[in-house]
């Protein structure tokens, strides 16, 4: 093209690759106006317009507005800037998408009621402060007004739920889920109670110094009895049940006895809740943390086994 040169719109559409109803609709807009009109009265384009349709089909194809677009093209406006502030809506419109479609997902995954489809979409709705709230709410309902409040300061920590900025659809469909159990009512007082026991051991513990949280104990104990195929019922596992037993009853200060193992059993049965379990299994999934290993067969194993003992 010469520098001189004026190109109708049907030559300047040959040109740019463009449609002649899109180049005269752009000139009724002001982004790509004509230099002069020909002596019937068509309009006469320089060889700058070239550079400013291909600008703007590029402009266009982000998806900038034509107002911006006017403004861009006429220096009005830095291009740096509109880029950053239309990046920053995009990204805002991709974490909705990216809600939606894990609310969608896990419709479809779990056949849900309008009544929960509309529950899972407020709650992946929730904005930063509203998630906290949420949380807050059910951690207080869980350990507010203890006495071991601060010995529980790390386990409400670990408990609580941090969705990224821009999460995964699997973490956003965690998060919905996670909220909906700790709503539950039932969970949340199974919770509480669990809470409960713990502080009656952990004030114990903190008269006669340190001492492992029973569950830990029974873990250390039980496990390799487990994992070597130890039969829960059988004599082999007599002197692994004493152990976290004699544990329990030095924890409590109280005899090992018969009632004593069914207050462990029961405390035990607990702790092995599946819907802790998956909150815990959730909780890893919106905070990218490993998985955390399953618990229930080793509790499992240790129910039995003092359920078989206390029988009589």
């Amino acid at each position: 093209m010469d520098g001189n040169t004026l190109y109708s719109i049907g030559e300047l559409a040959r040109r740019t690759g463009l449609t002649v109803k899109t180049i005269r609709f752009y000139s009724d807009r002001g982004i790509v106006a004509p230099t002069d009109r020909s002596p019937a009265g068509y309009r006469l384009y320089n060889i700058d317009a070239v550079a400013r349709l291909d600008l703007v089909r590029t402009l266009r194809e982000l998806g900038l507005d034509l107002p911006t677009i006017r403004k861009v093209v006429d220096r009005e406006l830095s291009l740096p800037e509109v880029a950053a502030a239309h990046a920053e809506a995009l990204a805002v419109q991709i974490r909705v998408l990216r809600l939606r479609r894990a609310v969608l997902t896990a419709v479809a995954e779990r056949g849900s009621t309008p009544e929960e489809t509309e529950l899972m979409h407020r709650l992946a709705q929730l904005s930063e402060d509203e998630r906290r709230r949420l949380i807050g709410d059910f951690l207080d309902a869980v350990f507010g007004g203890l006495d071991a409040a601060p010995a529980f300061a790390g386990i409400m920590r670990s408990m609580t739920p941090e969705l990224p900025d821009n999460p995964e659809a699997e973490q956003v469909q965690a998060w919905v889920e996670l909220a909906e159990i700790s709503l539950d009512p039932d969970f949340r007082a199974a919770m509480r109670r669990m809470a409960e026991d713990q502080a009656v051991e952990q004030a114990r513990s903190d008269t006669m110094g340190p001492r492992r949280d029973i569950t830990a104990a029974v873990r250390d104990q039980a496990g390799p009895a487990l994992i070597a195929g130890i039969d829960p019922a059988s004599p082999q596992a007599d002197p692994i049940v004493a152990a976290f037993t004699a544990h329990y009853a030095h924890l409590l200060g109280r005899p090992d006895d018969v009632e004593l193992r069914h207050r462990l059993a029961t405390r035990l049965e607990s702790v092995n809740d599946p819907r802790r379990e998956r909150y815990l299994q959730l909780l890893a999934v919106v905070n990218g943390w490993p998985a955390p290993e399953s618990p229930a067969p080793v509790i499992d194993w240790s129910v039995q086994a003092l359920r078989v003992r206390t029988q009589h």
